[in-house]
């Protein structure tokens, strides 16, 4: 395994640890966001490092190279690639007119008076959709230069 899982999984621990001190220092309202943050950085860099001696041990250095070759092999398989180009296609697509529906539905509510602050998640809301818009144009045409 690389040594770089390595070094990300003690990164992780290190910012989930960061997080956990601040967090019992320091009264303060983002108190439950560093305790989250402490557990999402502090469990999954456990699971990392683990896996990384798990799977450097020579016992099980043949293993994980059957299982590279694998893994290899179903990323590269064409028909996986184009299910997964598409499936990915139609979640941007779903997306966006969950985004769409939004603004219609947050902007009614701002105007019946239910909701305070309608306004702003409605700027917001069109912010995201126009910035995912604009990335998949980019990004496409990109993209086509490449290839």
């Amino acid at each position: 395994m690389k040594k770089g899982n390595l070094i990300t999984g003690i990164l992780y621990v290190l910012f989930g640890a960061a997080c956990l001190i601040v967090a019992l220092l320091l009264e303060t309202k983002l108190e439950s966001i560093l305790w989250g943050f402490a557990g999402a950085g502090i469990f999954p860099g456990i699971t990392i490092i683990c896996k990384y001696f798990y799977w450097s041990s020579p016992k099980n250095k043949e293993r994980y190279k059957e299982r590279l070759e694998n893994e290899r092999i179903e990323q590269h398989d064409e028909l996986k690639t184009k299910i997964r180009d598409r499936a990915g296609r139609y979640t941007y697509s779903l997306g966006l007119l969950v985004i769409c529906f939004s603004i219609l539905l947050f902007g009614i509510l701002g105007a019946l008076e239910v909701i305070d602050h309608a306004r702003m998640i409605v700027l917001y809301l069109s912010g995201y959709l126009l910035f995912q818009v604009i990335a998949d144009i980019a990004i496409f045409n990109k993209l086509m230069k490449k290839y």
